[in-house]
């Protein structure tokens, strides 16, 4: 990685200042643990950190911690209870919970001058420390915890030093230490955020049997209940039923879709859903709940239901790249980046209203904030019926990702920090 490579991106002066606050941390190291090393956006976003703290003077590696299926399934229980989500925790899950991470701990070398532990997979580590200066990253939202899991996490996490989260609504007065608010980011560099050129986009259309000239709407996420596929695959029924009223003639020959419409009408696909997203070690819910979308969605040949796999990140640009419009209809959500990602491609881009995605979607100015699948429906229509809407977004979404929740601000971020607590 060559930091200057982000200069025409960010603009010089904010790697200048990336550089000077690096470089008195010069020669430290930084050992991060989670619980994969691919799908989900903490993984993603390990892949850009971790190379470009090296590439500013830093040793910092990237460690994860390994378990069986019944050990990921008490952690997405512990997941779906922080979110607020009634869990049956029982001891059994606690202990199963403890011997993975005592296992873990004494498998790994955790003697860095500075650790961050992602998320609860790993919290436990805390209690195997042996010097350093140690930081809980929590990457959900955990402003309304199930009461059943909390209190017995909270117990790791004041162990730790410091504690980062995405928003002040997700800081907990209960936990005693320094809490540290830091959004998430992405890779511009990366090959899910690259520009491409729009021939690559239309052939991965194409592979998928996307019809590249008629609009498509796309979710692009895990296959997990909280995201509410379904409940995206009935606003998208609300807007088939209502754009076969329509005058498809007039709304899309702005858009060089004449030469494809009078197909598209013959065809009854006047619009297309994708739904596209890939599988995580770390969750042994995705794959069911692919399936029941599955279910839902397979008489409805204009119905794209994709697991991809979780290295296909040029392949999910492209779908991202070629959509008409992008929704994330999050019923909870941490941050949302696929939303940061789909506004950093100037997509108009309609979010759940909860967690990050409020932050990110200011409604009517960078994209459009729902509540209900009638919401979603309604500003899918409104999309597709004006074009220009769409244009003004996706600048306005771009601008603010550009300004707000790119790498070089995290990284820097994450620096602070590091830097606040060797002082300590």
């Amino acid at each position: 990685m060559r930091v200057d490579d982000y200069v025409p991106i960010v603009g010089a002066e904010a790697i200048d200042n990336l550089r000077a606050v690096a470089e008195e941390l010069k020669g430290r190291t930084v050992t991060n643990v989670n619980s994969t090393f691919v799908g989900g956006g903490v993984a993603e976003l390990l892949k850009a950190i971790v190379p470009m703290m090296n590439a500013l003077g830093l040793k910092a590696d990237w460690k994860v911690i390994t378990g069986d299926p019944g050990f990921f399934s008490v952690t997405k229980a512990f997941h779906n209870a922080l979110h607020g989500t009634p869990s049956l925790i029982t001891p059994e899950m606690l202990a199963i919970y403890e011997e993975t991470n005592r296992r873990n701990a004494a498998e790994m070398d955790l003697s860095a001058d500075f650790v961050f532990i992602h998320d609860p997979q790993p919290a436990m580590l805390v209690d195997f420390r042996k010097g350093g200066y140690w930081i809980w990253r929590c990457h959900i939202d955990i402003s309304s915890p199930y009461a059943g899991v909390w209190p017995y996490l909270a117990g790791f996490v004041r162990k730790y030093d410091a504690a980062v989260v995405h928003m002040p609504e997700y800081a907990r007065p209960d936990l005693g230490i320094t809490q540290h608010i830091i959004p998430p980011s992405i890779d511009p560099l990366s090959e899910k955020n690259i520009d491409l050129p729009p021939e690559y986009v239309r052939d991965v259309l194409s592979k998928y049997d996307i019809d590249p000239d008629t609009p498509i709407i796309t979710q692009v996420s895990r296959f997990d209940r909280l995201k509410d596929p379904v409940g995206v695959f009935k606003a998208y029924k609300m807007v088939k039923d209502a754009v076969g009223t329509l005058d498809v003639r007039g709304m899309f020959e702005k858009e060089r879709y004449l030469v494809d419409v009078f197909r598209a009408v013959r065809e009854r696909a006047l619009v297309q859903l994708v739904l596209v997203g890939g599988s995580a070690t770390d969750d042994p819910e995705g794959m069911k709940v692919y399936r029941e979308v599955l279910r839902k969605s397979i008489s409805d040949r204009n119905v794209h239901v994709l697991m991809l796999p979780p290295d296909a990140h040029r392949e999910i640009n492209a779908i991202q790249r070629g959509s008409t419009v992008l929704i994330q209809k999050s019923l909870k959500e941490g941050f949302g980046l696929t939303v940061t990602e789909g506004m950093w491609k100037g997509k108009p881009v309609i979010g759940g209203r909860t967690g990050g995605i409020s932050r990110q979607i200011i409604d009517g100015e960078t994209g459009y904030l729902v509540r209900s699948v009638t919401e979603a429906g309604e500003a899918m229509l409104h999309l597709l019926r004006n074009p220009e809407e769409r244009v003004r977004l996706g600048i306005a979404a771009k601008e603010h990702v550009r300004k707000n929740y790119l790498v070089t601000r995290q990284v820097r971020d994450y620096l602070k920090v590091m830097a606040e607590g060797e002082k300590k």
